[in-house]
């Protein structure tokens, strides 16, 4: 299961993130993101914390979203791996977040 929370009371949008990015509901973050107005998505930050598993598909749909303007905060060993292997950086950071 996958909860996605999105979160639009700052000046960029937020897509908390929550449970395991794999199966049915990697199309779900799919039809989120897609929600979001093109001018949205350029500072969208996706927020990993919560993630406890990404399959090959949440990947592949990560690396789409990074390709279209998402920033990722991941904060585990483990996202933050499969961050830097898709962005080739280290994932966003910032105390408190």
């Amino acid at each position: 299961m996958l909860r996605i929370t999105p979160d639009r009371s700052n000046d960029d949008v937020r897509l908390r993130l929550e449970g395991r990015l794999t199966g049915p509901w990697v199309q779900e973050l799919e039809r989120c993101w897609t929600d979001l107005l093109p001018t949205e998505q350029k500072k969208a930050v996706v927020d990993l914390t919560g993630v406890t598993f990404i399959g090959k598909d949440g990947r592949v749909i990560l690396a789409t979203l990074w390709e279209q303007g998402a920033i990722f905060h991941a904060t585990d060993c483990l996202t933050r791996s499969i961050i830097e292997s898709i962005t080739g950086s280290r994932p966003f950071q910032r105390g408190g977040i």
